[in-house]
């Protein structure tokens, strides 16, 4: 956390010294400051920090295509004349322990079109998602496991390791 709020610092003081601040000048800032904080890293020490940043670019590119891939599946079944839905009801196993986690992931399903959460089962070890496109449930829970809880569970991991590979 500290080097996030060194970043955050040398972001405004690049905002600052071009004398504007401005999300452009803010960003710009972010970004060279990250690398002026990589470059230094073996004299401050190697936090986690850098491998996080890394993790939540991945992750935003992730959902990006996840989203794009969705959306378009959605719309072509709108716009054609043939229903290709499978809509279900499946319950998938969770990995995710923490409240901040599993509140993630229901989000995420819940931003992806074709897909919602419905409920968290009380032990928290089961979440219950709608999928509109599921011929296979099994399948649909791998998807979900394989792809949106591993990636929250990467963001969340406090070590170099992966809780889940």
């Amino acid at each position: 956390m500290r080097y996030f709020l060194l970043n955050i610092i040398l972001a405004l003081t690049w905002a600052m010294l071009n004398g504007e601040i401005n999300s452009g000048n803010i960003i710009a800032g972010f970004i060279i400051g990250y690398i002026i904080l990589y470059v230094a890293q073996r004299a401050l020490g190697a936090p986690p920090y850098f491998g996080k940043i890394s993790r939540l670019i991945q992750f935003v590119a992730f959902f990006s295509v996840e989203l794009v891939k969705s959306n378009i599946k959605v719309a072509s079944d709108v716009l054609t004349k043939h229903n290709y839905m499978k809509p279900r009801i499946i319950a998938v196993p969770l990995d995710a322990k923490t409240d901040a986690e599993i509140t993630l992931l229901a989000n995420l399903i819940s931003l992806t079109p074709g897909s919602l959460s419905l409920d968290v089962s009380n032990d928290k070890k089961v979440i219950y998602v709608h999928v509109m496109y599921a011929e296979d449930a099994d399948a649909a829970k791998r998807e979900i496991k394989n792809g949106l809880e591993r990636w929250v569970l990467k963001l969340f991991s406090s070590d170099k390791k992966d809780r889940l590979s």
